[in-house]
């Protein structure tokens, strides 16, 4: 719909900017931490971008106070970032590290000192290598409670002074790399063992949110999910119908489970023919039932096109971790869907469809099915930066992908979306998991690169002021 006025963003919208634990602190063993499953795997050859790893990130664990500090004066209204389970718990469980939580304390502290709201991601994908060592991690039941004692330590330690909560960062995420392509931890392609543990982790996501009620009443919390929208190719039945399948597959596997408390059915059926479907013991689906959300959290970055796909079709495909644009191949689902390049859309580097109308896409998808508020917990453009001869960094292309992508959220706002904030991706530079320190995503540049630590100083780019003024005008200067 084409609107004649645009809703103005409401009065306390959370205009924020997100991190994760692993991808900025480093310090990954002082003051007691103990190795998460990428301080491992990190340090396997061949599984990252030139061999990176986050064992000094962009040292935010001893430069937090001089981020923050940018980010006051940047004027950031939230900053949603994630706790080390390691950190707290060496062993996953067992003895706390009061060491880690006086951390986060100190970091709480210094936000809630410049009125930042802050936004506690309890688990990005670092889980504790002791916890895999003992049972596998995510395909062990056993991991359920240990991880909701882990909430439990968090809700009572910030629940205080934090209101905003995010249980499982990317769950279909860090759920398909590690467990179907083999490229995240565990590093194994088993789709049995994939379903498996995506309902071990769906359990524990619902008993977290279960405990979060008892401890932090006044709080409110929920998954944030990787979405991407799909388009049919064609307008042909069969391909319309291809992006159903890929609708089901690949996002409301998830998201009914997050908001209804069951499957797609579907997609069960499919699984089921094929002995893919996870266990379900007695109690499992009333639990799940119980752990609905406050809001949805909600990762974009690109939608995906898709057309029929025959059973003989196209399978796993490669992708674009080099940033040498057009490296990324085809992938699919025999007999359900296959992924095609959109000509109507440009692309990143990495091969990332831009499509900010898919942001308003997909939130009126969200709102029309669950009636839950949302809160985009990420959203950004990684490029390569150039620092110029007077030290200065121009990325009007990272302003203008942000610029569109707030103008897709007002006019989602003005559709009646409940949009509660926007957080991009990043603040700062930081470690890209697989792509090593060439994908830069901040508004602050961060000196290193993947061979050289260099000095780590902090340069504010072009996109930095540009923020800032939205910020300053509620998102009516853009």
């Amino acid at each position: 719909m084409i609107h004649e006025q645009l809703e103005r963003f409401p009065k306390k919208f959370l205009w924020g900017s997100a991190s994760a634990a692993y991808q900025v602190e480093g310090a990954w063993n002082e003051d007691g931490k103990g190795p998460s499953v990428w301080d491992v795997y990190s340090k396997i050859p061949g599984t990252t971008y030139k061999g990176t790893n986050g064992d000094v990130a962009v040292d935010h664990y001893h430069r937090y106070k001089e981020d923050v500090a940018l980010m006051a004066e940047m004027g950031l209204k939230a900053y949603r970032f994630s706790i080390a389970w390691s950190r707290i718990f060496p062993e996953g469980r067992g003895e706390i590290n009061e060491r880690g939580l006086r951390f986060y304390d100190d970091l709480i502290n210094e936000l809630l000192k410049y009125d930042i709201e802050p936004i506690i991601t309890i688990y990005h994908w670092d889980v504790p290598q002791a916890l895999m060592d003992a049972y596998g991690g995510w395909e062990s039941r056993q991991i359920i409670d240990d991880f909701n004692d882990y909430c439990i330590a968090l809700f009572k330690r910030f629940g205080d002074r934090v209101k905003y909560w995010v249980t499982l960062n990317e769950q279909n995420v860090f759920i398909g790399l590690g467990y179907r392509l083999g490229i995240h931890p565990p590093g194994v392609k088993d789709l049995k063992r994939m379903y498996e543990a995506n309902h071990v982790a769906s359990l524990a996501n619902a008993k977290a949110i279960q405990s979060f009620r008892r401890y932090v009443p006044n709080g409110k919390i929920g998954p944030s999910f990787a979405y991407s929208p799909n388009y049919p190719f064609s307008c042909h039945p069969d391909d319309v119908l291809a992006a159903e399948n890929a609708e089901d597959y690949s996002s409301h596997w998830w998201l009914d489970v997050y908001c209804w408390g069951r499957y797609p059915a579907a997609v069960w059926n499919y699984l089921e023919k094929r002995n893919l479907t996870p266990t379900v013991l007695e109690g499992d689906m009333a639990l799940l039932t119980y752990g609905r959300p406050d809001f949805i959290g909600i990762n974009y970055y690109r939608t995906t096109t898709v057309e029929r796909n025959p059973l003989d079709g196209v399978g796993e495909g490669t992708m674009n971790t080099t940033g040498k644009k057009g490296t990324s191949t085809e992938s699919g689902v025999p007999g359900l869907f296959k992924t095609k390049r959109n000509p109507h859309l440009e692309a990143t580097n990495w091969d990332w469809e831009i499509d900010p109308t898919g942001l308003r896409i997909g939130l009126r998808k969200i709102t029309s099915r669950y009636a839950l508020p949302i809160l985009i917990t990420e959203n950004g453009l990684g490029e390569f930066d150039e620092v110029r001869e007077d030290g200065t960094i121009h990325d009007d292309y990272r302003i203008e992908y942000l610029r569109a992508h707030i103008e897709a959220c007002r006019q989602a706002i003005s559709d009646g979306v409940d949009l509660l904030g926007y957080c991009t991706w990043s603040f700062t530079d930081i470690l890209s998991w697989l792509n090593g320190y060439q994908k830069r995503y901040g508004f602050v540049y961060v000196n290193r690169d993947e061979l050289d630590e260099k000095d780590l100083s902090r340069t504010k780019k072009k996109s930095f002021d540009w923020y800032k003024r939205v910020i300053a005008t509620n998102g009516e200067t853009l």
